[in-house]
């Protein structure tokens, strides 16, 4: 069970005033409230950091570090997220392992002990060691989305200090399942099922796949099941990564990572553009997918993905999958992320290929976008 460790609180767009509970469990977690989030960014340049006073988990002393505009020129456009180990003695170095996970203070699946125990185990040294995420969230995506209210947001950070496991400690009693259903995964022992999708053959078994999904326990074990279980299923209409990626959430309850094109050369910026674009498509792939075999975690765990990197090459491909799929919360994103788009940027989205497809399908979405534009306009004239 994760402890409450205290919160650091930013106001006045550069102090930070820190109430420590001190979690003495292994686990435990801090919350970093941003209040005059704007402030922030107008004071603190890129480059530096506000930090949090420090707080107490797992026997450690740790600070949060909050940077509105970026640590590096990299992270320019980013909120970047650090932590870092404080020492009892400044004169004696200390170092730990441990595992940490940043998340904004609603979105619960990032914060399961389950989860953290999957992520990365860094090494810290309290003469300065600082690890975290330098692209946490893109400025205008936080923006736009709903973590940012009344120019505040919160961040929860959880931290799980790894100690020797033949001390006995309760850290050895948390859940490790999702691991040992990743290696079943991996290793194929006793796979019972094989699936072919674009070319490319995944083993699977039936009891973890119908356990999990209503759809694989019709497919799998229902009336129409094949006589012959050692033949393969092929799947249609579905990319080879993102049934990598949906298996690796049905076997691990974690949301997967795109498997990247190892055949894609440097390109400099070119090559992040469309490393972003493969990813974007890689998402919506994946949540249709998620629509489709009825994982309602994974559907809006992708839906969450989906508002938050909204762009104008995206948001039309975006909004049709919203209404196809009747994701109401998606949808909204979609429509609002228009109607605060200017008016060059909205012919940018409506010279996308998806626009069409909103236009000749889905004719009252289009009502929908007319009507929040030309509300929006009438507003931006009345403040003129």
């Amino acid at each position: 069970m994760s402890s409450f460790s205290g919160v650091s609180v930013v106001t006045e767009g550069k102090h930070c005033t820190t109430s420590v509970v001190n979690a003495r469990t292994e686990s435990g977690y801090h919350l970093l409230v941003v209040k005059d989030y704007s402030r922030t960014v107008q004071q603190i340049p890129n480059g530096e950091m506000i930090s949090s006073g420090a707080f107490m988990v797992g026997g450690h002393q740790w600070s949060i570090n909050y940077s509105p505009n970026g640590v590096d020129p990299s992270s320019a456009d980013f909120i970047s997220l650090l932590i870092c180990l404080h020492g009892d003695d400044d004169e004696v170095e200390e170092v730990t392992e441990a595992k940490f996970e940043f998340s904004f203070i609603d979105q619960v699946e990032y914060q399961k002990p389950v989860y953290i125990r999957s992520t990365e185990t860094r090494i810290f040294s309290s003469k300065g060691d600082f690890h975290g995420y330098t692209l946490f969230v893109k400025r205008d995506a936080l923006e736009r989305s709903a973590h940012l209210k009344d120019d505040c947001f919160t961040i929860r950070c959880d931290i799980m200090v790894c100690k020797d496991p033949s001390a006995g400690d309760a850290v050895g009693t948390l859940s490790d399942v999702h691991q040992h259903f990743d290696h079943l995964l991996q290793n194929k022992v006793g796979a019972d099922v094989t699936f072919e999708v674009n070319g490319q053959k995944f083993a699977a078994h039936r009891c973890v796949l119908a356990a999990r999904s209503k759809v694989f326990m019709a497919q799998l074990f229902g009336p129409m099941t094949e006589s012959n279980t050692s033949s393969v299923i092929h799947i249609k209409d579905m990319e080879a990564k993102v049934f990598a990626g949906l298996l690796k959430f049905i076997y691990t309850d974690s949301f997967p990572e795109m498997d990247k094109d190892n055949n894609m050369e440097e390109g400099g910026q070119d090559e992040e553009k469309e490393e972003e674009v493969e990813y974007v498509m890689w998402l919506q792939d994946l949540f249709v997918a998620a629509d489709r075999y009825e994982l309602q975690r994974l559907k809006l765990l992708c839906e969450g993905h989906l508002a938050e990197g909204l762009c104008v090459s995206s948001v039309a491909s975006t909004l049709a999958l919203a209404e196809q799929h009747y994701c109401h919360g998606l949808k909204e994103a979609c429509l609002k992320f228009i109607q605060d788009q200017s008016l060059p940027c909205l012919e940018k989205v409506m010279a996308t290929d998806s626009w069409e497809l909103i236009v000749t399908t889905y004719p009252s979405v289009l009502k929908e976008i007319i009507a929040k534009v030309a509300s929006s306009h009438k507003h931006k004239k009345r403040k003129q």
